[in-house]
């Protein structure tokens, strides 16, 4: 290919991943897909995988198009290789082939043992052209935690925590101090992680932040699906009048406080991503048992001067930001 049809596969394959993004929070434990279909240069059709159990993002395409003689002289691009087996809906592959398209342009490969390049051999078998890799990397990424459950055989972990200038994430607490969280960040920050719990299956506290902080783990301050709460909780001993036992979200309590069995009882429930809140002894068994994919940290100028320190952590630093007063730094483990 010429370095200009390379940048126009690109563009249509960065549209794709556009439309795909467009699922985040409704699609799980399906990945995020999306669609274009191009004839003679333009786009004539586009679809995204809207919802589990519902069409993907191919059938979408292909519907959106008004003349269906055209899609035999089209190529169509799909941010993920197609499947092809049975499962909530029909393989598909096996429409991609019934409609006859010229070409096929796939972003990346699908590890998922019932599809992991079976796709792509039935849409070749078929006489079809595929070309695999078009912003490969991109695509992995976007569905960092589908591939983390299919290749590791657990949830995508990402752990989250606000802390203070001096690295503090919470007061010293004594038995007069009034139970709920003490405000660190802003509300920008807060309604960020209101959206990011709208993006992942499940959120996740400790026993003593459950009552200390006595959290909803909600998104109140952000539209979108409440993810499942999950406590750890070694005795059952949480009171049931704690928020996280409400009636707004269902909550998980689990009394191991392994993070490996932790997360494979997560993973026997399907659940592909987990976003981890507090406190900073979970945080840290997490970090020290080298479970986690991701961190994010909100760093305040408030100041404690004494209180509970946040988990210490090594990683790589992949972005940094100012949210007003408040700095949001993203980490990923170092090896990786």
């Amino acid at each position: 290919m010429t370095n200009e049809n390379i940048t126009l596969h690109e563009t249509y394959m960065r549209r794709c991943l556009e439309l795909a993004r467009l699922g985040a929070g409704n699609v799980a434990p399906n990945p995020m897909v999306g669609a274009v279909i191009v004839h003679n240069g333009k786009i004539i059709g586009e679809g995204f995988h809207q919802k589990y159990g519902f069409a993907h993002a191919e059938v979408n395409a292909v519907n959106s198009v008004k003349n269906k003689e055209l899609l035999k002289e089209s190529e169509i691009y799909v941010s993920l290789e197609p499947c092809a087996h049975y499962g909530k809906t029909p393989p598909c592959a096996d429409l991609i082939v019934k409609c006859g398209f010229k070409h096929v342009y796939v972003g990346c490969r699908d590890s998922f043992e019932k599809v992991d390049g079976k796709g792509i051999e039935k849409i070749r078998n078929a006489g079809i052209p595929v070309t695999v890799g078009i912003l490969e990397q991109e695509c992995i990424n976007l569905n960092r935690r589908f591939f983390t459950w299919c290749n590791q055989k657990r949830p995508y972990v990402i752990l989250k925590w606000a802390q203070t200038a001096d690295g503090f994430i919470d007061i010293i607490r004594t038995a007069n101090t009034p139970q709920g969280s003490v405000r660190i960040s802003n509300t920008l920050t807060q309604h960020l992680s209101h959206r990011w719990r709208t993006e992942e299956a499940a959120i996740m506290v400790g026993y003593n932040t459950a009552i200390n902080d006595n959290p909803s783990l909600t998104a109140r301050f952000w539209q979108g699906n409440n993810p499942l709460r999950v406590v750890i909780d070694r005795n059952n001993s949480l009171p049931k009048s704690l928020k996280i036992f409400d009636n707004d979200s269902p909550t998980l309590v689990i009394s191991d406080t392994d993070p490996a069995q932790i997360l494979h009882t997560l993973y026997n429930r399907q659940i592909q991503s987990v976003i981890i809140e507090g406190g900073a002894h979970l945080h840290q068994a997490f970090i020290n048992a080298n479970l986690w994919d991701e961190a994010r940290i909100f760093t305040s100028p408030v100041r404690f001067n004494e209180g509970l320190k946040a988990a210490e952590l090594k990683g790589k630093l992949t972005e940094s930001q100012h949210l007003n007063d408040n700095i949001l730094e993203i980490y990923t483990p170092s090896m990786a």
